[in-house]
């Protein structure tokens, strides 16, 4: 598993610059963790760390430059990305 996440936080960090290692890897370990709880409390059936890592890469690419702006005024992650601001490295 260590190695998807190191995977999907080099890219997160190749689209937002601005993260650092450690910022980005909590960013993909929080995505990674609430895909796979609202895929299975949706009832769907376990298809894979494979499938998990598409989804997150997705999600990346679609959104990594600006994550930021969406889950830091989610309450649900606010507590856990914005203890510090000193994550963004410019």
């Amino acid at each position: 598993m260590e190695q998807y996440f190191e995977r999907l936080a080099e890219r997160l960090m190749e689209k937002n610059p601005a993260l650092t290692y450690d910022k980005a890897r909590t960013w993909v370990e929080l995505l990674w963790e609430d895909f796979e709880s609202s895929y299975a409390k949706a009832g769907y059936k376990y298809k894979g760390m494979e499938m998990t890592e598409r989804m997150v890469t997705q999600i990346i690419d679609r959104h990594g430059d600006s994550l930021h702006e969406f889950f830091s005024n989610n309450p649900k992650y606010k507590h856990l990305l914005n203890a510090d601001d000193n994550y963004l490295t410019h």
